[in-house]
This record gives structure tokens, sequence and C-alpha cells, in this order.
């Protein structure tokens, strides 16, 4: 019997990390972590003020996430996090060797009605930008697979499912 892969559910703000997350992990039976939820306070006091926090603000909130990922290895999970850089995600993968990534992936304009529209959130649209600056695509030798957001959140998530049981390994 195969166990679950931890999937790390990431893109830039706004293209449904925190909405598709929970419904892949209850398509997967597993549980879920808001990535939001590991960010220390001055991490979200910075980003709720419109500035982007940098690589020394986000080492910590990455470690967290991966010792989550690491501590459901084997049982498999769903996390989500921007995950945007490359050595971000070398970071979560060296304390979770092996987890996967689906990255959320959709055009600049609908990304950002998106977030016009949500409440409650403290990422404003003016890092938007800053997010697609920084935003560096899984790479061939990445584990993970690209999913579009266009559609409602069940396409989403069935488009998710469906690259995740195409991956090698424990995800089918």
């Amino acid at each position: 019997m195969r166990t679950p892969h931890v999937v790390v559910v990431m893109g830039v703000a706004g293209t449904g990390k925190t909405t598709i997350g929970p419904l892949l992990a209850a398509r997967l039976g597993v549980p879920y972590a808001e990535g939001d939820d590991f960010h220390p306070p001055a991490n979200i006091a910075k980003m709720s003020a419109g500035i982007p926090l940098d690589d020394t603000d986000r080492w910590p909130w990455l470690d967290a996430i991966g010792g989550w990922a690491h501590g459901r290895a084997g049982l498999g999970g769903v996390v989500s996090s921007s995950a945007l850089k490359r050595s971000y995600r070398d970071r979560l993968r060296a304390a979770a060797p092996g987890i996967v990534f689906v990255h959320l992936a959709g055009d600049r304009a609908l990304i950002e009605d998106r977030m016009s529209h949500r409440q409650g959130h403290f990422m404003p649209t003016a890092l938007l930008d800053s997010q697609f600056a920084t935003l560096q695509p899984l790479e061939p030798d990445e584990p993970g697979a690209t999913v579009d957001v266009s559609g409602s959140p069940d396409e989403i998530t069935a488009r998710a499912a469906e690259a995740l049981a195409a991956l090698p390994g424990p995800a089918r």
C-alpha cells in the first residue's frame, strides 16, 4: 500500500492556495495546514503594511512549514506556501525530501481580480507585482506539476489531483 505524498500547494498570492489546499487534502484523505499560519507576527505586520518579505523574513517561515511536512512524511498531507523561488523549494525539500509541489498558475489579470474580491486577507493586491517578479516556476527536475487556476475550485482541484496521480511514487 502506498502512502500519499506531502503536497505543497504553491503560487503567487491570489491563485487560490487557501481554497484549493483544503479541497485537495479532502480529496486525498489527508490533513491540510494553512501556510500563512506558520508566519511569525512580524511577517504578517510587514505584509499588511504593503512591504514585501525578504529572504531573511522567509527562512523561519519555510523552516516551520518544512518541519510540519517532515512530520507528515509517510502519512501524507497538504500545506500551502507561496514557495516562489527555487531556493525556497530546495529548503522545504531539505526538511522533507519526499514533498511534491502543485504550482497554481494563471493569468495575472484573473489573479488580481480574485485578490480584489477577497476579504479579510493581509496580502494587498499592491504586492502582486513583487510576487510575480520573484516567482521562479517549477523546473523539470523538481517533483510536481503546474495546474491552471481558471475555472471553479472543484475543477482546479480535479486537475491538481489528476496531475498528482500522474507523478511517479506514492501520490496515486
